[in-house]
């Protein structure tokens, strides 16, 4: 056990030390020395959530597109340990094999690290040393990522439009989980996206999720949206409650857009402790619930979008969320996108899509919704903003007993 701590304590010391954008060689060295590991490979999801890129070596650059190959997320050995999030070994020739190890940091799925070593190394114990390592790694490059661009850049199959690169700055992340619940959302099309954007908080006692769909295109569109989602923030850091959040936000975007812009959002309020929830309805994104196999669209009560009048009042309704319950949250670019025939995607499509992902956890049901969407519209790539955000609740724990283990 000591020579285990003494290794992890290693690996995240070298970690830690090492210049923001050479994590992953710090990595490969301790790695090396004390794994008896070969080769050492990070790769990372891409903005779409369609494709694992490996981070180039060091030096990096270059267009994005331009270095190795990309690997699929839903299939081969690296998909399978991302998608599964377990680690998975593949054997290789020579008596070695080849471990692939999830990296995510906090239910938010980062990527895959690989390490190539000897098969005798990579027992249930070792590997599931190596599987902490990775969790190591996965945290060191959430802070990196304020100090360089390799891992951002690692992420790109296709170059941002400027709008895309101020939404996705403006993202949280793509998926979270904690006892009570588990998150994922995803955006598209995901190097262009305008308005549409999500957000998300929790404290010891609260979550609180907010869906926004900004009006325009391009960087009118992020702009407005970036307004709200940072008017929201302040207000909720303020320890306002979420209706005065909601007209706090509505009063700085008519501020600035006089009436003349509006942004459509959906908050909601969730009591860890009990399930209750509290939900604003200021626009066009929908909510449904997805228990006991039953889809159903929450019928609440549609207020105005922020910033189409000066101080609007607003009021939160209630909701009780059940263990086992799914709760799916949709842009309009979702719901009312039309087929090549002009008819619209609807509910029951959208049931259709919902009830095929039931299997899946949180974090890939979006892009599995978003995919069958596509089928839909008759071309990979929407002409509008199209947003998924899904919430899996299962409650929290019951308390021990005073002094159980």
């Amino acid at each position: 056990m000591t020579d285990i701590v003494n290794r992890l304590v290693t690996a995240g010391r070298a970690l830690r030390s090492a210049a923001a954008h050479e994590v992953p060689e710090a990595l490969r060295e301790v790695l090396r020395a004390h794994y008896a590991a070969e080769t050492a490979e990070l790769c990372l999801a891409d903005y779409g959530a369609t494709v694992l890129l490996p981070v180039s070596p060091a030096p990096y650059g270059g267009a994005p597109g331009q270095g190795p190959d990309p690997l699929p997320v839903r299939a081969g050995a690296v998909g399978r340990a991302y998608g599964a999030q377990e680690p998975h070994v593949e054997g290789l020739d020579g008596g070695r094999v080849r471990a692939h190890l999830p990296v995510t940091v906090r239910g938010d799925r980062l990527g895959v690290l690989s390490v190539t070593l000897p098969a005798e190394a990579a027992g249930p114990g070792p590997l599931a040393e190596l599987a902490e390592v990775a969790r190591l790694l996965g945290h060191e490059l959430v802070v990196a990522e304020r100090d360089t661009d390799r891992y951002l850049q690692a992420r790109r199959t296709d170059r941002l439009t400027l709008a895309a690169e101020m939404q996705w700055q403006l993202l949280p992340a793509r998926s979270c989980a904690r006892d009570a619940y588990a998150l994922g959302a995803q955006l598209q099309p995901a190097y262009a996206i305008h308005g549409d954007n999500f957000d998300w908080s929790a404290s010891a006692d609260h979550l609180m999720v907010y869906v926004t769909n900004g009006m325009g295109e391009g960087i009118e569109a992020s702009l407005l949206t970036g307004l709200g989602i940072n008017a929201l923030r302040n207000a909720r850091r303020a320890g306002i409650p979420l209706a005065d959040q909601a007209a706090l936000a509505d009063q700085a975007i008519h501020a600035h857009y006089r009436g003349e812009a509006h942004l459509s959002v959906l908050l909601v309020d969730i009591e860890l402790s009990t399930g209750r929830a509290q939900i604003v309805d200021a626009g066009s994104p929908r909510m449904l619930l997805l228990r006991d196999r039953v889809l159903t669209a929450v019928d609440l009560e549609a207020q105005l979008p922020l910033g189409m009048f000066e101080e609007t009042d607003y009021v939160a309704q209630e909701f009780t969320l059940e263990p086992g319950d799914r709760l799916l949250f949709v842009s309009d670019g979702v719901h009312a996108v039309p087929g090549p025939g002009g008819e619209i995607y609807g509910e029951r499509a959208l049931a259709r899509a919902v009830n095929a992902a039931a299997l899946l956890p949180a974090a890939e049901v979006p892009a599995a919704v978003l995919r069958e969407l596509s089928g839909h519209r008759g071309r990979p790539e929407p002409d509008d903003d199209a947003l998924v955000v899904c919430l899996d609740w299962f409650g929290e724990p019951p308390a021990s007993p005073s002094g159980a283990p």
